[in-house]
């Protein structure tokens, strides 16, 4: 049975070990019960499902998951947790511990493993990595049901936003062109051991069969997206000019944008992803 989803048993399980949160991992546990069991109905966890689990910490979450799931597949990478982990979770026999990188984790290994049936991934992210690891997520291509994870409050904000908001970027493009995204939870920072200095929010990110828009070149749409929010004051036709890699010259850029209808000056936070995705393809054609 679950027993970590508070305080007191939270903070037992740490003085025990003796473990030392270490500040470059962005390291804050859940003691919510409330917010844990939420966080596992959000993903529709079902006995025939296996989960891939972002940064276990010391196990709250998988138990949940675990008791949900047919499979858990807990990715952590800090080695100080492992022995933690291999306690709190010794009486679950479906998961399956790996103190890795998720970042070089190969995913596509995982989805063979559960004979390329799509995962549900569920993760506490820490903010400075949030947006690399959903962004492996998405384009390792393996077979993903959905994704929910804990999320800095703007960051969720970002993932949802739409042009002309202060917000709206790179993450926004990129989470709506592979998923829906939705808020399903507001998790305030009371909810945490050591309490950190914002609120969170659980995002639920349901993948789409399809990308909503027809891009030629995914990888150069994308290009073309970092580069037009790499200087936000900059006009798109500076912008995408200085971008090295792209290989386009202003003039370029100008016509391409002048066949759209749109403005020399336009800035890439006015432009929609259907937008982006019209730029990025006539680019490749001018371009050659």
């Amino acid at each position: 049975m679950a027993d970590l989803g508070n305080f007191t048993n939270t903070s037992e399980i740490l003085k025990k070990y003796q473990f030392r949160m270490q500040k470059k991992y962005g390291q804050n546990f859940l003691i919510d019960a409330n917010i844990l069991q939420k966080i596992v109905e959000a993903a529709q966890v079902m006995k025939e499902d296996c989960v891939l689990e972002i940064g276990p910490g010391i196990g709250t979450m998988t138990q949940y998951l675990a008791e949900a799931a047919g499979q858990v597949i807990a990715v952590e990478i800090d080695g100080g947790l492992i022995p933690i982990l291999e306690d709190t979770l010794s009486s679950y026999h479906n998961v399956t511990i790996l103190c890795e990188d998720i970042l070089k984790v190969d995913l596509a290994a995982l989805s063979e493993k559960n004979g390329g049936r799509p995962m549900k991934v569920v993760a506490n992210l820490p903010y400075y990595i949030t947006t690399p690891i959903i962004m492996a997520l998405f384009e390792s291509h393996v077979p993903l049901a959905s994704i929910t994870v804990m999320v800095q409050n703007e960051v969720a904000a970002r993932m949802q936003t739409g042009p002309g908001t202060k917000d709206y970027g790179a993450l926004s493009l990129a989470v709506q062109y592979y998923a829906k995204p939705e808020i399903v939870a507001r998790v305030p920072a009371s909810c945490f051991l050591p309490r950190p200095n914002v609120d969170s929010a659980v995002v639920r990110l349901l993948r789409y069969e399809k990308p909503p828009v027809d891009a030629v070149d995914e990888a150069f749409l994308f290009a073309v997206i970092r580069a037009s929010f790499n200087q936000r004051r900059k006009t798109l036709a500076n912008g995408l000019a200085n971008a090295g890699g792209l290989g386009l010259t202003r003039g370029q850029v100008e016509e391409a944008l002048q066949e759209m209808g749109l403005s020399k000056t336009v800035r890439g936070e006015t432009l929609t992803l259907e937008r982006f995705s019209e730029l990025s393809n006539r680019l490749l054609r001018v371009g050659k």
